[in-house]
């Protein structure tokens, strides 16, 4: 498979009371219940929507040259303006005229996608590997607790 190119957000995974871990697609989470919000505060649920709407607008760019960005779109609200002076000041980095975080390196590996998540630490007093496969046993790109598909 080729992995290079745009993948869009497909499912999150979320702690559902009856089922537990369950993947819900855009619609079902927009519209799922929010455990921790006060849902007669309309300022709380305006919020929750907001970074919802932000979670499903998230994308991932695999380049040829071994980076691989989490894309996160602009919030809503924002000018155009204050998003130049925001990347011009550094408080943040601008790709694909989404936002982004500082690259992961991603490689092939015998036909199967692994990124390095640069996350350091031990198991057992050794160090652990911090390279991941990408690709679930259901064909997406897995990513934290996002679920992404190619697009085409």
């Amino acid at each position: 498979m080729n992995y290079i190119g745009k993948w869009h957000f497909h499912s999150i995974c979320v702690f559902d009371e009856k089922d537990g871990l369950v993947y819900l697609s855009a619609d079902e989470y927009l519209a799922s219940p929010m455990m921790y919000i006060d849902e007669n505060d309309p300022e709380a649920v305006a919020d929750e929507m907001k970074e919802r709407k932000g979670m499903i607008g998230t994308q991932i760019s695999i380049d040829e040259d071994g980076k691989l960005y989490l894309l996160m779109p602009i919030p809503e609200g924002v000018s155009k303006e204050e998003v130049q002076a925001a990347a011009e000041s550094g408080e943040i980095t601008l790709y694909d005229g989404m936002i982004t975080q500082a690259p992961l390196a991603w490689e092939e590996r015998n036909g199967v996608l692994w990124y390095d998540t640069a996350i350091k630490g031990e198991v057992f007093d050794e160090e652990a590997d911090s390279w991941v496969k990408a690709i679930d046993e259901d064909g997406f790109l897995s990513l934290m607790n996002i679920r992404f598909v190619k697009a085409e």
